[in-house]
């Protein structure tokens, strides 16, 4: 009997350590029956962390995928979680490669259920140490245990404050650094990609460095940052066709894929749109719709990925939701083009074999 994530059995044996994390589930999460539910998924963009307020680990993870949706294998993105405390600088960072593997392993042991979470891992590195990336990306490398793939850099600026990462590499224009070209060029050495956060204004700095490094598979994260929160609230418009014009331009870069997801964080401005309700798919579904079917069409289904983003996007809408939503837009495709958008891709540019 194959896995049934809606009775946490696999081979007709309920997993007890499962069980009881599912037992804790929150009592008032909403819920929705999948909507082709034998759909295979890979989640390519989520976090794990442990902050003060912010817990989000496998039991919280696991709390979300097992909603009836066939979530295949995950890919774990960094957040500046677990750093190490102390050693180099550029070095620390591996401390969140060696703390998310640990978590690989225990959902590798089959003792969570068949789903592969973690089968891939995106890290940090500074781009800007240039060619003095490689020693980070070889410890990176050796700390996630056939599991490393690549490397994200958030770079969201913008003379708003509001609209500023925090966490990430807070300067103007810094993809256009000689010396991120010089890392995002070695990271083609070792076989790994580099995901990139940014808002939508950024978008022709990575057009600019995407033409640099032909032979570098970059990942452009959470549908390219079409914000309208901070400056960009009441120009929405301006803000979609800025946008569109830019992703047309970056579609012609065929080393770029584009993750679709990211719009139910705040920035984004639709939970405000939701009045702080907890939405069904079909009103997501109508909120997003227009710049996901914008996406699909510029990069094409080989070249996009859904994601979740969780728990960042969990603020607007829950996860079995948020599948549902992508799921109802998708269905004007294709079968062959449906499987690219929730695994095929995902799987290829991640190398993450068969799910």
């Amino acid at each position: 009997m194959p896995w049934n994530p809606a009775t946490h059995a696999t081979n007709g044996r309920v997993i007890p350590v499962l069980e009881r994390i599912l037992s804790e589930q929150e009592p008032e999460s909403p819920n929705e029956t999948p909507i082709d539910p034998d759909l295979p998924i890979v989640d390519p963009h989520h976090h794990l962390r442990d902050r003060p307020g912010h817990l989000y680990l496998l039991p919280e993870l696991l709390r979300d995928i097992v909603r009836g949706h066939n979530i295949r294998a995950t890919v774990v993105v960094e957040c500046s979680a677990m750093f190490r405390a102390d050693g180099p600088g550029e070095l620390r960072a591996v401390g969140e490669t060696e703390f998310v593997n640990g978590i690989a392993a225990m959902s590798a042991s089959g003792g969570y259920g068949p789903i592969r979470v973690c089968a891939g891992i995106v890290g940090f590195a500074d781009m800007r140490l240039g060619e003095r990336v490689r020693p980070v990306l070889e410890a990176h490398i050796a700390a996630g245990g056939g599991r490393f793939r690549g490397v994200r850099n958030q770079v969201s600026w913008d003379e708003d404050d509001g609209l500023k990462n925090r966490r990430g590499l807070n300067a103007p224009q810094v993809l256009l650094d000689p010396k991120v070209a010089r890392g995002a060029a070695a990271l083609a050495d070792y076989g790994l990609t580099f995901d990139v956060h940014l808002l939508f204004t950024q978008l022709p700095d990575l057009i600019d460095l995407a033409g640099k490094v032909p032979q570098t598979t970059i990942v452009l994260d959470h549908s390219g940052g079409p914000v309208h929160t901070g400056r960009y609230a009441d120009r929405r418009e301006e803000v979609l066709a800025a946008w569109r014009s830019a992703l047309r331009e970056l579609a012609q870069r065929p080393n770029v894929a584009l993750k679709i997801g990211g719009l139910g964080m705040e920035a984004m401005g639709f939970k405000a749109a939701l009045a702080g309700t907890r939405p069904s798919s079909e009103r997501i579904a109508a909120l997003w719709r227009p710049y996901i079917e914008t996406c699909v069409e510029l990069f094409g289904p080989t070249r996009c990925m859904f994601e979740s983003n969780f728990p960042p996007d969990k603020k607007t809408c829950d996860y079995g939701i948020l599948w549902n939503a992508f799921k109802r837009i998708a269905s004007q495709y294709s079968a062959a083009e449906r499987g690219a958008l929730f695994s095929g891709t995902a799987a290829a540019v991640y190398r993450l074999g068969s799910v």
